[in-house]
């Protein structure tokens, strides 16, 4: 698993570095995934908040710092509700659903991870969320019918802050650009972006113009073929009145 997935997975393992999987250099150097994160994240660096590391699992930790940097977040998911968007009852329901299964400890650090990287609603200047939830993560039970009513009421919640867009993808749709998997791209300030998709370039994180503008496109693609943010929200309030 990528290092900076937001998903809980294995066991956390030391990450590799250098120029292995086509590895891009940055300012005369060259920069694996990890290494990146921590560049963009320097501490005293203006304008960009540091992120405490202690906080975080290993494999967390990275994704935390490039959230923390990014001014814009686009994601596409088609399991589960996107992290940033997850109430703590929901995510605890989900590592605790994981096999094998996790120790309680683990489940709570997991958790506690996820929603300290909700600060990204803090941040001013804000940056830009925008989300696509599939249909039937937003009709899918996961912890309870009670859990998913409270998470669906945060999803309207956090589609009316002027930063944040919460769009759905309905089943009824003939042509999906998501189709190979979740996507996810962050941009920063000084123009670089990194991104990664389980459907493509073998589901490593990518930081080469090429590769991102690519991940940008299909997020482009499937926000056009979801529902309108104003859409969307109707649809969410008529989910939650049948849940």
């Amino acid at each position: 698993m990528p290092q900076w997935s937001e998903q809980p997975g294995e066991p956390d393992s030391s990450a590799g570095g250098g120029e292995k999987h086509g590895e891009r250099p940055f300012g005369g150097r060259v920069f694996g995934a990890g290494d990146f994160l921590v560049h963009v994240t320097q501490r005293g660096r203006p304008g960009v908040p540091f992120v405490a590391e202690v906080r975080y699992p290993k494999k967390i930790r990275e994704l935390a710092k490039l959230e923390a940097a990014a001014v814009e977040v686009l994601a596409y998911g088609n399991s589960s509700v996107r992290g940033l968007l997850q109430m703590a009852e929901y995510a605890r329901s989900l590592f605790s659903m994981r096999q094998p299964a996790y120790p309680q400890e683990e489940i709570e650090r997991g958790v506690a991870a996820r929603m300290a990287r909700q600060t990204i609603f803090e941040r001013s200047p804000a940056p830009t969320l925008g989300f696509v939830l599939e249909e039937v993560v937003l009709r899918r039970p996961l912890g309870g019918r009670m859990v998913l009513r409270r998470q669906l009421e945060h999803l309207l919640v956090m589609n009316k802050l002027r930063n944040v867009t919460v769009q759905v993808m309905p089943m009824d749709r003939e042509e999906h650009a998501g189709i190979d998997g979740e996507i996810q791209v962050l941009k920063f300030r000084d123009g670089r972006a990194v991104g990664r998709s389980e459907g493509a370039f073998a589901g490593r994180p990518v930081s080469d113009p090429k590769q991102v503008r690519i991940l940008d496109l299909r997020c482009g693609m499937i926000r056009a073929q979801a529902l309108t943010p104003p859409e969307s929200t109707a649809f969410i309030e008529r989910v939650l009145g049948e849940t």
